[in-house]
């Protein structure tokens, strides 16, 4: 299946990854990134908030606990969500999908929607209307969410836990915040499930491999 532009030139996909804290996004992207270059096809790995130079200091900013103790108040967190996407989109991925390039992204608005919308309780509308935004005509083709419960990702978080993990704001959360997270992910997936293929992340690693290469292949052909 090709995906062709208004210009009638050939369009990359643009193919995101989305899922709670130990889900295995990391291993997932590099299942799709070595599907594509088997088969010589252009493919690009990103990830969000991050991407670009800029966005990727908004994402040390949003991630890491500030070290004078200030809060960074939900609001906050959701505008320079939006502004990392903003210079991501523009930069970044919106200039590969229209060279024909693929482009594989470690969490996207469906995230936002998840952390702000879900884990923090903001309005979801509000959150949509800033995610539209940002994105501006960039939509993902294929979503693939990994889906596990919190205290097995954690488990796993655990595991390769780092100085700079420990100081990771959204692996500080309590549980609940996390399970409400995963509970705003499977809600966009039923509200979507054309676009936002579930993937049972509790299984083997190289079953969810063969999960995911099956998805892509069809989503492909």
């Amino acid at each position: 299946m090709e995906k062709i532009g208004q210009n009638g030139k050939k369009r990359g996909w643009f193919i995101t990854i989305e899922g709670p804290e130990g889900a295995g996004k990391s291993s997932c992207a590099e299942v799709l990134m070595n599907f594509f270059n088997t088969r010589n096809l252009p493919v690009l790995s990103t990830r969000e908030p991050g991407g670009t130079p800029l966005a990727e200091k908004l994402r040390e900013t949003v991630k890491n606990k500030p070290d004078d103790g200030e809060v960074i108040h939900p609001e906050t967190e959701l505008l320079l969500m939006e502004a990392a996407r903003a210079q991501h989109v523009r930069e970044k991925i919106l200039p590969a999908i229209e060279r024909g390039i693929t482009v594989i992204c470690d969490r996207f608005t469906d995230s936002t929607t998840a952390y702000q919308g879900g884990g923090r309780k903001m309005d979801c509308q509000i959150i949509t209307g800033f995610n539209n935004y940002a994105s501006g005509i960039c939509r993902p083709d294929l979503t693939i969410l990994l889906d596990l419960p919190p205290e097995c990702g954690f488990r796993r978080v655990a595991k390769r836990a780092s100085a700079d993990a420990a100081n990771d704001r959204f692996e500080a959360e309590k549980m609940e915040f996390h399970h409400r997270v995963r509970e705003k992910f499977l809600d966009i997936a039923k509200s979507e499930p054309e676009r936002v293929k579930v993937v049972d992340a509790s299984l083997p690693q190289n079953e969810v491999a063969s999960l995911v290469e099956k998805i892509i292949d069809e989503f492909i052909r």
